[in-house]
């Protein structure tokens, strides 16, 4: 017997034996990553517990350099991006000044997820076009919870995933370690996965799941006739689709469809509303009534059953209101801004630098250039703190010898740059820097 809402253990497989966690759990999987990683211009990786002595004068530079970068991030007149969770306290509650636009302030306050909460898993089904959603308070659990109810159904653990996937990079193997799944990884190449590498794939897999877009690998997204194929091939094994869309929202533009039709690709879809809609956190998972209503069972069992959430559903359905019609806009402009900043960086002599994607998927994309990390990192935090203008607001990750990259976030923020201006501060920017 599999996975079920009855009886809370790992799937088995054909003969009955244990699979997930009690077996085989370490195929394809590293030792335990760090923390939760998916983060903006405030977070850094957590430091290791072990580490040694002598690295903490590093450790305490680099949070007085990150407590700079978020202080000239939050005082530069000009920025790509204002991320809301950046602010203080004050500016967030404000936030739900706004409510009363999206909800009935006169009704009660929700109790274990009714009220509120349902209205607005019922507005995300709706946007959707599938027949019920839940809310979570983190993807992280949406997603278990989705996977581990699919694998009931299909009568496997096996999550067949990309290498570079948010359960893979950022959750401390979570699908194995509480849910008795086993990922595979389909591909690790910094790109989506394609259909020849699903349908070709070297072991059976009841469930197939596709991060869009992919964000570790440059915010990158297929093109609709890759993933049409893609979902095709996996249907052709007999596996269900599962979309990770915690940024789903910003996919319409490069897709060309509209959500309702993106969703329908697959048999489940979680969503988050703070990455995209700059809501105070959470997530739902949308797909058949069934499925949903036994996620909600599991919702209960994983301790997701808050007693009360009505300031997150507010700030959700407040960012539903007014974020999601403006992020193709903002889609828009990351394109320009991302053609300005690969002019400006060439004409200012760098030796070698990409823009990635050259043109933007959504409205996020990376920057690499040949320095170090930390030699980016003050560079660009003085940068801000001088002229007022905030370029590169987030961390630089080394990745090589005299290589690092950094995410770039255009907002609404951004809209004030002109591609004038975007080469004008690339410009400024490599001025600043030492001599290759």
């Amino acid at each position: 017997m599999g996975d079920t809402a009855e009886n809370g253990t790992a799937a088995q497989d054909g003969n009955g034996r244990r699979s997930g966690a009690d077996q085989d759990q370490d195929q394809d999987q590293d030792q335990d990553q760090g923390p939760d990683q998916d983060r903006a211009p405030d977070q850094e990786p957590d430091q290791e517990p072990d580490q040694e002595p002598d690295q903490e004068p590093d450790q305490e530079q680099g949070q007085k350099l990150r407590a700079r970068r978020i202080a000239a991030c939050r005082g530069a007149p000009r920025a790509l991006a204002r991320l809301g969770f950046l602010g203080p306290l004050r500016e967030r509650l404000a936030l739900l000044d706004a409510a009363g636009s999206v909800y009935d302030l006169d009704e009660t306050a929700d109790l274990y997820g009714n009220g509120v909460v349902e209205a607005l898993e019922e507005r995300v089904a709706g946007l959707l076009g599938t027949e019920a959603a839940a809310f979570f308070p983190t993807g992280t659990m949406a997603q278990q919870v989705a996977l581990r109810c699919w694998a009931g159904r299909t009568g496997s653990p096996v999550v067949a995933l990309h290498g570079l996937s948010h359960p893979e990079v950022h959750e401390r193997n979570a699908f194995s370690r509480v849910s008795g799944l086993r990922p595979v990884r389909v591909t690790g190449e910094p790109r989506m996965p394609s259909a020849a590498e699903v349908r070709d794939f070297d072991e059976p897999f009841g469930a197939l799941m596709l991060e869009l877009p992919l964000r570790d690998a440059g915010f990158v997204l297929p093109t609709w006739e890759e993933l049409t194929e893609v979902v095709d091939a996996a249907r052709e094994r007999e596996a269900v689709v599962h979309f990770d869309g915690a940024r789903l929202w910003e996919c319409t533009v490069h897709f060309g469809r509209p959500l309702e039709e993106i969703a329908a690709l697959a048999d489940s879809v979680y969503v988050s509303f703070y990455k995209s809609l700059d809501g105070f956190g959470g997530a739902a998972l949308a797909g058949p009534a069934v499925l949903v209503e036994e996620a909600k069972a599991w919702r209960h069992r994983y301790g997701g059953n808050v007693f009360q959430q009505f300031p997150t559903a507010l700030a959700a359905l407040i960012g539903l209101e007014r974020e999601l019609p403006r992020l193709p806009e903002y889609v828009a402009h990351a394109r320009v801004v991302a053609a300005a900043l690969r002019e400006g960086l060439a004409e200012a002599g760098v030796p070698w630098a990409r823009v990635h994607p050259e043109v933007p998927h959504t409205h996020d994309f990376q920057v690499w250039l040949p320095y170090e990390a930390d030699v980016l990192a003050e560079t660009a935090v003085r940068a801000a703190e001088e002229t007022g203008a905030a370029l590169f607001a987030n961390h630089w990750d080394p990745k090589g010898p005299g290589l690092a990259f950094t995410e770039v976030y255009v907002r609404a923020a951004g809209l004030e740059w002109t591609a004038d201006d975007v080469r004008a501060a690339a410009a400024d920017f490599v001025r600043r820097l030492p001599e290759a």
